[in-house]
Formats: C-alpha cells, sequence, structure tokens
C-alpha cells in the first residue's frame, strides 16, 4: 500500500524567527517515519540555515497514491565496515607483552556519593603497552628521530583509497613481491586478507603467521604505496630477530596496520580506509579503530 505521512512542523532558527508548515503531506517508504527523519528533510530540502529547534506535530500516515518518491527510501549510501579487534581486559594481542588492565577509576557507585540523588557516572582507567589490539605504527615505532603519532599529518590515517589483495595463509604463509604485482597500488592503503584472523585470541595466533617478505616490501615502498595493513600476527617473519619489512616501510614513511580483521566483508577495491591513533607525543604505536567506508551501497 503506497503511504503518506500528514503533519505540521515548526522550525525556529538560533539567529531569531522562524517559519511554521501546516497539513503537509509526503510520500513515505514502509508504514512509518521519525520525527526527526522529517525534520531533517524540511531542512535539507528547503535549504535552511542557523536551525535550532525543530518540532513536527500532529503526525498522521495515511494511504494515498503516492505522488514523488519517497523521501526515507533506501538508495546507495556510505557503509562502514569495522576492520578492528574489540580490545578487553586481559586480551593478549603479542606474546610477552602484558596485557591490558581495563577497570573504574571511579564506579558508578561511588559517584553517587558525589552527585546528586539519580547522577552517576562511570571514569575508566586503562594501562596498556601501545601494541595492543588492532594498531597503527609509524616511523618513530622503528627509528628514533622518525615521525610519532603526533607528528604524522591525519590525511595519513584517513579516507585513504584502498585496495585488498588476497593471499590465504592456507595457501602460503610467505608474501611475495609476486603476490603483489598486477594490481593498481600506488598512493593506496593496501590491505592483505590472508584470513588469519580466524585464529584471534587463540594460542594458535602468535605462530607460524603470514608475513611480507622484504622483497614485497622494497616493492610496495618502490610503487609509492601509502599504508599497508595485514589480518596477522605481525607484517614481519617473527622467527628472526630482524625486521625488514618494518624497517623498509617506515623508513619511507609507509604507515603499517597489523591485526587487522574482517577483510573478507570487503571488495578488492571501491572503498576508503581510515586508522586513526590519538595525538600522542613520543609514541610510536597505538590502537585504532580501523575501518573501511564503501560508497553508493544500497543497504
Amino acid at each position: 500500500m503506497n503511504k503518506r505521512v500528514k503533519f505540521d512542523f515548526e522550525i525556529y532558527f538560533t539567529n531569531g524567527g522562524g517559519i511554521k508548515g501546516h497539513d503537509f503531506r509526503l510520500d513515505i517508504a514502509g508504514d512509518n517515519i521519525s520525527d526527526k527523519e522529517l525534520a531533517d528533510y524540511i531542512v535539507d530540502d528547503l535549504r535552511l540555515l542557523m536551525v535550532g529547534e525543530t518540532k513536527i506535530l500532529n503526525k498522521e500516515i495515511i494511504t494515498e497514491q503516492h505522488k514523488r518518491k519517497p523521501i526515507n527510501e533506501k538508495t546507495g549510501n556510505d557503509l562502514l565496515i569495522d576492520l578492528s579487534h574489540t580490545i578487553e581486559n586481559g586480551l593478549v594481542t603479542y606474546k610477552g607483552l602484558p596485557a591490558p588492565i581495563i577497570c573504574d577509576y571511579l564506579s558508578r557507585e561511588d559517584s553517587r556519593k558525589i552527585y546528586e540523588t539519580g547522577t552517576e557516572f562511570q571514569i575508566g582507567k586503562i594501562e596498556m603497552v601501545a601494541n595492543t589490539g588492532t594498531y597503527i605504527d609509524c616511523p618513530f615505532h622503528r627509528f628514533e628521530h622518525g615521525k610519532d603519532l603526533s607528528e604524522v599529518e591525519l590525511a595519513c590515517f584517513t579516507d585513504l583509497e584502498g585496495i585488498v589483495i588476497r593471499v590465504p595463509y592456507t595457501t602460503s604463509p610467505e608474501i611475495t613481491d609476486k603476490h603483489l604485482r598486477n594490481y593498481e597500488i600506488r598512493n593506496r592503503a593496501v590491505l592483505i586478507h590472508t584470513g588469519w584472523d580466524v585464529h584471534w585470541n587463540t594460542e594458535h595466533y602468535y605462530e607460524n603467521n603470514p608475513y611480507l617478505t622484504e622483497a614485497a616490501a622494497v616493492y610496495l615502498r618502490d610503487c609509492g604505496v601509502k599504508l599497508v595493513g595485514i589480518d596477522s600476527h605481525n607484517i614481519d617473519n617473527t622467527n628472526g630477530k630482524s625486521r625488514p619489512v618494518h624497517t623498509t616501510l617506515l623508513g619511507a614513511e609507509i604507515l603499517i596496520v597489523e591485526h587487522l580483521c574482517n577483510l573478507q566483508l570487503l571488495p578488492e577495491d571501491g572503498f576508503t580506509f581510515s586508522a586513526i591513533p590519538p595525538k600522542f607525543k613520543g609514541v610510536g604505536t597505538f590502537p585504532v579503530r580501523a575501518m573501511a567506508k564503501l560508497t553508493g551501497v544500497n543497504k
């Protein structure tokens, strides 16, 4: 059945004045629409500026023939995909490094003694090493005079054009430059999907993980990529004491994100990648909320 919404509205401006509408009718998709969706539509459709309080009044859903495209019909939208593991108390990300301690600094119970009845807060306390969860490495992690988190420009972490290269760990633990050829990777965030994240938070995760070779790192550097991510325990082979991939990439100011997940949900390209850490001085690694944004997706 075709549904329409009939309503009145009042919109007030932050610099004074306002406008009102009576007995408006709009086509909708589905059987209902929220007051906020209606207000947002009116503001956008009328190109209003300096909008403050909005009111939707006398809203009624009626059955009538549609006159135009429903205002809340689902069309192409941005889809956000979380590529980060959850950090919780006691999580071991890297064997030999301490797990985070996440607890209350101020509990809700204790806060009730400070505030009036019915008002309470929680203030958390976190103690952890920087290499916890899904994290990003910048040059300072490897080089004493490299850029730390506060010195890397925000644009280097945000909305990078991305590409996924799939090298299943079941076929090859060693990712070479040959695996990376015949892809458009220049100026992109290159995400290596191995599937190793299925072992996350298990003993198996820490041993014999897939990794990049030094030749692969050199190839990525020479191709001018912006960032390299992997869903593995380390981007380097941890069986030895050298870390040529970190050295090569961070030496060229190419950021690294380790311990990604959910890369199987991404297309090969057609998305942007973001992994933004806090702006710490004197720190070269820190957890991020890594994410991919796909545009024009029908939800």
